[in-house]
């Protein structure tokens, strides 16, 4: 998972695409009590972040109060699911979504929505043949720019090629400015930053995820060139499969030859110098067996005491990445960590690890690297349980889920005996977050390489609990609802939620560098490496 194991709550969760009921009637009295229940669960078993409310002017309860009346005034399937989509939101957690049940409410069943493929609950989104991203150059004038179409957009467009680093002007009839405004709500982020980059790249798409008021039938846009010509497009939404893209921007890198691929990196070597570079795309089951070819291949190749540039930019979440860490570079470094909040779900939190483990026993991954388990269990059933006992906020923070060092350590890990003995150059942006961001956070504060870019996304969470919500009155399923509930904690000390880990050297994405971005980033990496280069 990204960052979280996510456990289900108290109440079983049902299929997320499974068939919903057509009909899920409350009163008043019922949405009332619901969100009246929503807020006190948030309010004691939320792991809030004093950095990210801080960095983002965020008074949780605040903002969730001032939604008590739209949820109460929703009388619609449709209207209700996105004022609880809004109410999730408005704690301003990437990780943490509405989802759909069997039973309960869902957006665009009974709305009498008109929109001609309107992307129903569990359908696919539908994309147009035009990609915009963010320019980030200027600190609160951010703005959204062409950055790819598809090969055949002529076809599409009636004739007009959009350029890339055309600015957006409007969007289905509103300016940029209004249509942040009104989709800021629905979208699920942490940091500003993060919300520009899915803010850009839901711009050309249609979701159920966003209310239908803010779509038409096809995308229309104003744009603008860089001559300052203002010109419109009305391009129809498409599944995403039939369009080809021209792939501007992509993730190429001048002299350097692809060695293997695998499903957490792409291998590529130097023709000049020695120097390789992973195009990380992120850290999920297969890591371990992954990195453990490239040790392999390095040992037998006498590569080890090469460069390594890991170029992070689109790389997804999961676990793990201490294992990686351990055989990128050369040094000892201190883990992440994370805790619990204590509250009325950790009781039976740790009655379902405890049922989990019980069932599955110890795990047979990689001993001695990847706990079974047992560390975890002792921390429960020891230190959580003694918290609870103890009325305390929190837990005691231990090295991250237990995975790889136990609940006394002090958190350091040694290098693995093979490693990487040169230097490591590490490439971020906001595309992702998480078991990312821990990565970030691991090779940031404890010095262990240089980095560059743009900061990840900064979510990060220990566990969620999940829980399908009922109407309080009636009985009758709406939602399944989540919440954090604990703290990742950088080796820094502090918390990462909202908080990212902030490179050695900023290079922003902007309209002018975005063609030309990995090779500029790939020369300032040259630079640092002390390589001779010309800037592009």
């Amino acid at each position: 998972m990204a960052g979280s194991i996510r456990t289900i709550g108290v109440l079983v969760l049902l299929g997320l695409a499974a068939p919903l009921a057509a009909h899920c009637q409350s009163t008043p009295d019922d949405r009332a009590a619901l969100f009246d229940y929503i807020l006190a669960k948030t309010l004691e078993r939320e792991a809030f972040s004093p950095v990210k409310n801080r960095a983002l002017g965020l008074d949780v309860e605040g903002a969730m109060l001032q939604l008590r009346q739209e949820v109460i005034a929703a009388n619609t399937q449709q209207a209700l699911y996105y004022a609880l989509a809004k109410l999730s939101n408005a704690r301003k957690d990437r990780h943490l979504r509405v989802g759909l049940v069997d039973g309960g409410i869902a957006p665009g069943d009974t709305s009498g929505t008109t929109l001609e493929n309107y992307p129903v609950a569990g359908a696919s989104v539908l994309h147009a043949p035009i990609r915009f991203a963010a320019d980030y150059e200027t600190p609160g004038g951010y703005f959204l720019f062409v950055s790819d179409v598809a090969s055949n957009i002529a076809e599409l467009s009636g004739g007009r090629i959009p350029a890339v680093g055309d600015s957006l002007v409007t969007i289905n009839g509103r300016s940029l400015a209004d249509y942040v405004e009104a989709i800021e709500p629905y979208h699920r982020y942490s940091t500003v930053n993060g919300f520009w980059w899915q803010l850009a790249s839901w711009a050309s798409q249609r979701s159920y995820q966003f209310p239908p008021e803010l779509y038409r039938e096809g995308l229309q846009l104003d744009l603008r060139g860089r001559n300052g010509e203002w010109y419109s497009l009305t391009l129809p939404y498409l599944a995403p499969e039939a369009i080809e893209w021209e792939a501007h921007g992509a993730r190429e890198y001048s002299a350097f030859s692809q060695v293997f691929s695998t499903s957490t990196f792409d291998l590529f070597r130097s023709d000049a110098r020695p120097i390789l570079l992973l195009r990380w795309h992120g850290f999920r089951e297969h890591l371990v067996d992954d990195i453990d070819r490239l040790l392999e291949y390095a040992e037998s190749e006498g590569l080890l005491d090469h460069a390594v540039i890991v170029d992070a930019t689109r790389s997804r979440g999961g676990s793990l990445g201490a294992y990686a860490v351990r055989r990128l570079s050369p040094r000892p470094f201190r883990t992440t960590f994370g805790n619990v909040r204590i509250s009325d779900v950790i009781p039976a939190f740790i009655e379902e690890r405890q049922a989990r483990f019980a069932q599955y026993g110890p795990s047979s991954r990689r001993p001695g690297e990847v706990d079974d388990g047992s560390w975890l269990m002792a921390w429960l059933e020891d230190d959580v349980t003694r918290a609870i006992e103890a009325g305390q906020r929190y837990s005691n923070d231990v090295p991250f889920k237990l995975a790889h060092l136990p609940k006394y350590s002090d958190g350091i890990i040694e290098p693995a005996s093979v490693h990487f003995r040169g230097r490591l150059v590490c490439w971020f942006s906001p595309y992702g977050g998480s078991h990312l961001d821990q990565f970030a956070s691991i090779v940031i504060d404890n010095e262990l390489g240089y980095t560059l870019g743009m900061p990840a996304g900064g979510y990060s969470n220990t566990w969620e609990w999940e829980e399908v919500l009922h109407f309080p009155l009636s009985g009758g399923p709406v939602v399944e609802f989540m919440w954090s509930i604990g703290h990742t904690v950088r080796p820094n000390g502090e918390i990462l939620e909202g908080n990212a880990a902030q490179v050695d050297e900023f290079i922003p994405v902007t309209r002018d560098n975005y063609e030309s971005y990995y090779e500029l980033l790939l020369s300032r990496t040259l630079q640092h490496l002390e390589f001779e280069r010309p800037l592009p």
